[in-house]
């Protein structure tokens, strides 16, 4: 004859089967609400969004800044002449080994992107940008300096990689748009229309 069970103890055990029921019910049938997450462990974090307010923080931002001095994967740029076209603290003479295999061709498309506007196809400062603006007159525009002008053509490689890094007078900074390596290119094809032009002269 089987042993009497109280009624509490079955009311306990029937109760204690409805999670797991729960359970298997949400993760065998669709719903657009997102299913239970048992260990959730990372999945789902609590955050703030941007521009949004925190107390926690003295300046009440939700956004914080990087730690001063943290550097990104793969952003150190710790090579002075490939990042700043510097060598032992001066100008570097010439274009790094490690710039790329196909400079001029490289060089020649991101100059037709970049510098063809302003500089022209040949580097004579006629471009169809400076062309407009010495049509309009309006008294602001500063021409772009020819680059077959001895001040350039006498400047190391490093300074003229700089320039276009970081600008220089008029010219604004192309260091944000343009990848270190394909500076580098833009350079060894400026070098080109150098000596394409003394050719011309002779």
């Amino acid at each position: 004859m089987p042993k009497w069970i109280p009624p509490a103890v079955i009311v306990l055990i029937a109760v204690s089967l409805v999670p797991a029921a729960l359970i298997k019910r949400a993760r065998s049938t669709h719903s657009p609400v997102p299913r239970i997450n048992i260990i959730p462990d990372m999945d789902s974090q609590p955050s703030f969004r941007a521009q949004s307010a925190n107390g926690m923080f003295a300046d009440g931002r939700g956004m914080r800044a990087p730690v001063e001095g943290t550097v990104a994967r793969g952003m150190l740029e710790a090579d002075d002449h490939f990042h700043r076209g510097i060598v032992a603290d001066d100008w570097a003479d010439q274009i790094p080994e490690d710039a790329g295999v196909d400079l001029a061709e490289r060089g020649r498309e991101r100059y037709g992107i970049y510098c063809t506007p302003c500089h022209g196809a040949q580097g004579n400062g006629d471009g169809p940008v400076a062309l407009r603006a010495d049509k309009l007159a309006e008294g602001t525009w500063t021409p772009p300096t020819s680059l077959h002008d001895s001040l350039v053509r006498d400047r190391p490689e490093g300074h003229i990689f700089n320039t276009i890094t970081r600008g220089i007078r008029s010219m604004p900074s192309y260091g944000v748009q343009i990848p270190a390596a394909d500076r580098w290119a833009i350079v060894a094809h400026v070098r080109a229309l150098q000596a394409e032009g003394q050719e011309s002269i002779r």
